[in-house]
């Protein structure tokens, strides 16, 4: 990633669902020729944008950290990450690798964590990852069926824009054949052939 460059993400998303990224970066050194961790003056610009381009996030963070957001509309939510290149203008022109992992969905949770937080048994805590993965499918059955809805009515308006368009085309030739067949024929009886 070059030094004002912006690199974007995009996540399939369905309402009300957690995600989590979590991001490294790492500042490339000519000298060795191999990539260092980034001095603490480097950091991270992350926005997120909900499919209709509103912002649902848009924050610095240090050189590696986490960021999490519930997305609230289903849809392409974009993800982009850029430095916050007024810091390192020493390293004019340098690279930066940046190491980013999103989980979605049951996936952000921690469930050792949580375990240790509510004294769970072992079973318990797979029935919880049990209910919370039938959650998340519940989630992205909708999401599916909310974009089988909006892709059947794009079919059907694109299927009757192609009748309109079909028929709009038969009558112009119909009647260009009859202007043509009228003109010729007035031709021919002008010029006596007829």
């Amino acid at each position: 990633m070059g030094e004002t460059e912006k690199k974007c993400f995009i996540e399939e998303i369905p309402d009300e669902t957690m995600v989590t990224g979590k991001y490294k970066t790492q500042l490339y050194d000519e000298n060795i020729n191999d990539f260092l961790p980034s001095s603490p003056g480097i950091g991270m610009h992350v926005e997120v944008r909900d499919p209709n381009d509103k912002v649902i996030m848009s924050r610095y963070f240090s050189a590696e950290g986490r960021f999490t957001f519930t997305s609230h509309a289903p849809g392409e939510h974009s993800i982009c990450l850029h430095s916050n290149s007024t810091r390192w203008s020493l390293f004019a022109g340098g690279k930066l690798r940046v190491h980013l992992d999103i989980q979605v969905g049951e996936h952000t949770n921690d469930y050792t964590e949580i375990a240790a937080k509510d004294k769970l048994t072992e079973l318990q805590l797979r029935i919880r990852q049990l209910l919370d993965q039938v959650e998340q499918i519940g989630k992205e059955q909708a999401y599916q069926r909310y974009r089988e809805e909006r892709f059947r009515a794009t079919s059907e308006s694109t299927n009757q824009r192609v009748l309109w368009w079909s028929l709009g085309q038969t009558l112009i030739l119909l009647l260009t054949g009859f202007w043509q067949m009228r003109h010729l024929k007035g031709f021919f009886e002008a010029k006596k052939l007829v």
